[in-house]
């Protein structure tokens, strides 16, 4: 959510003041889209299952469906890092924040731009304090980052449509005005500024959604089978104690 200030304008509040509370910059990038490379470890590959759920002090679970658009808000925001957490840590610039305990809160001057925005999904701090007055989130560590995307999501109605597991040309354009990397139904940024192409984060998300559903699956695949009594089939048959004449307890 980088807050694009021109730095031969970056004095004029009213130019501050006239990008909403969302909004992020991304610089331009190559218009060709790299699959998904994830760090098995890593926070991107990370799911909830619903019978995993229990009671939670976060406000939003992370089925694949929002995973994959959270991913994919790191691919558009250049925060993917190949799925690393390092993601996590960035500032506007590619710098990297020292510390997640909080929002740094540091404005950035880049080629022509300047900004505040930092971490995966590129808060801006006012922008950070919303999230934390409104879910109570603490620090700026990964969850607290997830958690406070996905209230900007539903903040913009497009919660409904991340659930629906499709990458639509709508669900982009709602989320354009609080990512300016994702293109309007014009195919345009927001607020005039580089975007990515709709093709690309489709593309992007699309291999990300299939793996995180096999990961959701093999899971589920792993609960069932711990969860289940033992089979006559696998446990076998079981010898009864012999009480009986010695000679009958060979069998």
């Amino acid at each position: 959510m980088a807050s694009l200030v021109s730095s031969a304008c970056r004095v004029v509040a009213a130019v501050v003041a006239s990008v909403p509370i969302g909004v992020s910059f991304s610089p331009a990038r190559a218009s060709t889209v790299a699959l998904p490379s994830i760090e098995p470890s890593a926070r991107s590959l990370s799911v909830t299952l619903p019978e995993e759920s229990g009671p939670s002090a976060l406000p939003y679970v992370i089925t694949p469906e929002r995973r994959a658009l959270l991913n994919t808000i790191r691919f558009a925001e250049g925060t993917w890092k190949g799925g690393r957490d390092l993601g996590y840590r960035v500032m506007f610039g590619g710098g990297l924040m020292a510390s997640l305990d909080r929002h740094p809160n540091r404005v950035i001057y880049s080629s022509r731009y300047a900004s505040a925005a930092a971490g995966a999904y590129q808060f801006m701090p006012f922008t950070w304090d919303l999230v934390k007055r409104s879910i109570g989130v603490q620090g700026f560590g990964p969850e607290a980052q997830d958690q406070g995307a996905l209230f900007l999501i539903q903040r913009r109605k497009a919660l409904p449509l991340t659930d629906a597991g499709v990458m639509t040309p709508q669900l982009a354009a709602l989320l354009a005005p609080e990512w300016a990397s994702f293109p309007t139904l014009r195919g345009s940024s927001y607020y005039g500024q580089p975007v990515k192409r709709f093709s690309q984060l489709q593309r992007f998300y699309r291999v990300t959604l299939a793996q995180l559903r096999q990961v959701r699956d093999q899971r589920r695949e792993l609960l069932s089978s711990q969860s289940k009594p033992q089979t006559e089939q696998d446990s076998g048959p079981k010898r009864p104690v012999c009480t009986g004449p010695t000679i009958l307890c060979g069998f």
